[in-house]
């Protein structure tokens, strides 16, 4: 397709009338890492190729830009968004982005800043991967024994993260308890380099970057009360706006799978004056896209670079449907 310019004259023949908003994770290369690898969506240079051609091939915008795109006959609009605060999207996410003059909005648990700690994803591969145990029973959870060994690992990895994210919150930390008692491992200490610092995200902030909220443990929503849901929300907001002096106007559901989140989810954003959030199960944003429901479509390290041109020349084709 790319070689025959048959996309090149479909996009300049579709323009799509929406925006499409790219989610990553962490940047670098994760290939030996004992933590969730699938977090990894691109390497720095491959990061770099993906901000190159966006910004060739359609206009960057940040959440500010998305009522006038939404409204514009014309014109091809991405958005970049990042998860979590991982401390490489300031090492090297932050200068690609800074040298391309484009913005990015970063999505940040506000908890993994202010108490430095494992998050329970990269706590799970961590146990998995460091275990002496090649064989691991979860009692009570799992209805047959994990492979701990190195060739078994990233699906077990998936299966236990799967399990844990079906969980509703209580039950989740009793799993993750078991997970540490059988497994064997030694108990991680969270580097001084797994997180962004506040200095970091004040400095990405007043450097074009948009700071959004992504709560302050990152709990799956609809697992816990509206009661706690509204406290990991407005200590979201006040952290951020204490730290940046700006009020938190967007936001991204962990997880954000349509399960994720519920209407006790979004009667708390509305409280806090939230525009827009954001959700992570595929899609393109349109005019009829609910403001807290705004669809984004996953970047991952396989990610193939046709099928990444595709999506942003002819999103409305390629990045359609959700995933499920």
């Amino acid at each position: 397709m790319e070689r025959t310019g048959t996309r090149s004259l479909l996009a300049s023949l579709l323009r799509p009338r929406g925006v499409l908003a790219f989610n990553y994770h962490r940047v670098g290369d994760g290939a030996a890492s004992n933590y969730d690898r699938e977090l990894w969506s691109a390497s720095a240079e491959a990061f770099d190729e993906q901000v190159t051609f966006m910004k060739r091939h359609a206009d960057v915008i940040s959440p500010d830009d998305l009522e006038h795109a939404l409204r514009s006959p014309r014109g091809r609009y991405v958005m970049m968004t990042f998860d979590d605060g991982y401390r490489d999207n300031y090492e090297l996410a932050f200068p690609i982005l800074r040298r391309h003059g484009v913005p990015a909005t970063f999505f940040i648990s506000t908890g993994f800043i202010d108490q430095p700690a494992l998050p329970w994803w990269d706590e799970i591969a961590n146990l998995v991967r460091t275990s002496p145990a090649p064989e691991v029973r979860m009692e009570g959870w799992m209805p047959e024994s994990l492979m701990f060994d190195s060739a078994h690992a990233p699906q077990t990895i998936n299966s236990l993260l799967r399990k844990y994210k079906a969980l509703q919150a209580d039950d989740a930390a009793l799993f993750l308890g078991q997970l540490r008692h059988e497994s064997g491992s030694p108990r991680a200490e969270v580097g001084e380099n797994h997180w962004m610092d506040w200095n970091m995200v004040r400095d990405m902030c007043a450097n074009g970057m948009v700071i959004g909220g992504h709560t302050v443990n990152h709990p799956l929503l609809s697992r816990i009360p509206k009661e706690q849901q509204r406290q990991e929300i407005g200590e979201c907001a006040a952290r951020i706006a204490q730290e940046t002096g700006k009020r938190m106007e967007y936001f991204a559901y962990p997880v954000g799978g349509r399960d994720s989140f519920n209407e006790d989810t979004k009667a708390c954003l509305l409280e806090y004056q939230v525009r827009y959030a954001f959700s992570y199960y595929g899609g393109f944003i349109t005019d009829a896209s609910q403001p807290f429901d705004m669809p984004r479509v996953a970047i991952e390290q396989d990610t193939d670079p046709d099928l990444f041109r595709a999506m942003v020349q002819l999103p409305q084709v390629f990045c359609r449907r959700p995933y499920h």
